[in-house]
C-alpha cells in the first residue's frame, strides 16, 4: 500500500502523459507557451505501462486517471488505455482533457476500456473562450462532450474555472446548461499553479462566491460527508436532484485529510501532492534497470514522506515551479 505518516492510503493515479497543450489558458501557461519537454526526457509508453502495472498490482491502486498538459496530444493514447484495462485487478480509467480533439477519439477510447472522461469548459460564450484559452476552438469542445456523452463515457463531468472580469458572472448559465445536458459540473477554484505565477489569493473567486452565486438560482442542498468519500468535490443536489453541482476548494475549503492521490509526471516523478515542491525519480530507476520490488520501494518511501496538508493557508506557502501543465491535474 502507499501508505504515510498519518494513515493515508493513495488508490487514485494521476498519471501526465504530455506537458504539452492545444490551449493557452490564462490560468495555466503564457501565450507564447513554454519549453517543453525534451522526447527523450518523456516515459515511453511501455514505461508507463509497467509503473501503471506495479501501481495497481502491488500497491493497490484502483483508479488510474490520465491526464496533461493534454493527453489527447498523446500518439498511442488508446493503446495504453486497453493496455491499462488488461491489468488484473482491473482500475477504473478516466481522462481529464480540454475536448480538443475528443469527437474523433471518444469512440476509440471507450472501445479500448475508457470509463469516464472529465472535460474543461469554462465558458458558454465564444469570445469568452477566446480570450480564456487564446484559441478559436469552443465549438470543438461541445463537439467532444458530445461525443463522449454518445460513446457512454458516463458520467461526463465538467470542470469550470471562473476568473475575475472574464466569467465569473457565469456560474447560473453554466450549471442549467449542463444539467439540460446531462452533463455533472464542478467549479474549481483558480489554483497558484500556474507558469508565469500571475496568481493572486485575494484576486481569486472562491467556493464562497460560487455557491452565492448559484443560490440566487437554484435551490442547493448538501450531500454531505458520507457521499463525499475522498472525492475532492464538495458536492450539492440541485432544486432537489438528481441533478448535482461540486465545488472543489483547494485554497478555501482544503480537504487534504482525506487525500488518496498519488502522482506521476510526464518525465517519470513521482509527486505525493499536487503542491509539492519535492519529487522523485522513477525514470532513472526504470532505466537503471531496477526490478519491480525496488521501483515499489522507491514509491512507498516517495508516498511515505506526504506532508499532512498543501500549505495553501500558511502565508509562507512557495508555488510549486513546475507549472500544472508538468505536473498533470
Amino acid at each position: 500500500m502507499l501508505i504515510d505518516t498519518y494513515g493515508r492510503v493513495a488508490t487514485d493515479l494521476r498519471v501526465s502523459l504530455t506537458d504539452r497543450c492545444n490551449l493557452r489558458c490564462t490560468y495555466c501557461m503564457p501565450e507564447e507557451g513554454l519549453q517543453w519537454l525534451a522526447k527523450p526526457d518523456l516515459l515511453t509508453d511501455d514505461e508507463i505501462v509497467r509503473l501503471i502495472r506495479i501501481a495497481v498490482t502491488s500497491l493497490g491502486v484502483t483508479e488510474v486517471r490520465f491526464t496533461g498538459g493534454e493527453p489527447l496530444l498523446r500518439p498511442g493514447l488508446v493503446s495504453l488505455v486497453e493496455r491499462c484495462a488488461a491489468l488484473r485487478p482491473r482500475p477504473r480509467i478516466s481522462l481529464t482533457t480540454n475536448g480538443i480533439g475528443l469527437a474523433r477519439t471518444a469512440t476509440a477510447l471507450a472501445d479500448a476500456g475508457l470509463d469516464r472522461v472529465n472535460v474543461s469548459l469554462d465558458t458558454l460564450r465564444p469570445d469568452v473562450f477566446q480570450k480564456l484559452t487564446r484559441r478559436k476552438r469552443h465549438q470543438d469542445v461541445l463537439d467532444g462532450l458530445a461525443a463522449a456523452r454518445a460513446a457512454g463515457l458516463a458520467p461526463v463531468k465538467i470542470n469550470a474555472v471562473l476568473m475575475p472580469g472574464l466569467n465569473d458572472d457565469e456560474a447560473p448559465d453554466l450549471l442549467a446548461w449542463a444539467l439540460g445536458h446531462g452533463y455533472e459540473l464542478r467549479f474549481i477554484e483558480q489554483m497558484p499553479l500556474d507558469a508565469q505565477h500571475g496568481w493572486r489569493r485575494d484576486g481569486m473567486i472562491t467556493a464562497a462566491d460560487i455557491l452565492a452565486s448559484l443560490a440566487a438560482r437554484f435551490d442547493l442542498s448538501p450531500e454531505g460527508a458520507d457521499e463525499r468519500g475522498a472525492a475532492p468535490a464538495e458536492r450539492w443536489l440541485v432544486d432537489g436532484g438528481p441533478g448535482r453541482v461540486g465545488v472543489i476548494a483547494s485554497v478555501t475549503r482544503p480537504f487534504c485529510g482525506a487525500c488518496d492521490r498519488t502522482r506521476l509526471t510526464a518525465d517519470g516523478q513521482i509527486r505525493n501532492c499536487l503542491f509539492a515542491r519535492e519529487e522523485s525519480d522513477l525514470r532513472a530507476a526504470l532505466r537503471s534497470g531496477a526490478t519491480d520490488e525496488e521501483i515499489a520501494g522507491r514509491w512507498k518511501r516517495a508516498m511515505h514522506g506526504k506532508k499532512a496538508g498543501s500549505g495553501l493557508d500558511d502565508p509562507s506557502f512557495l508555488q510549486p515551479q513546475r507549472p500544472m501543465s508538468a505536473i498533470g491535474g
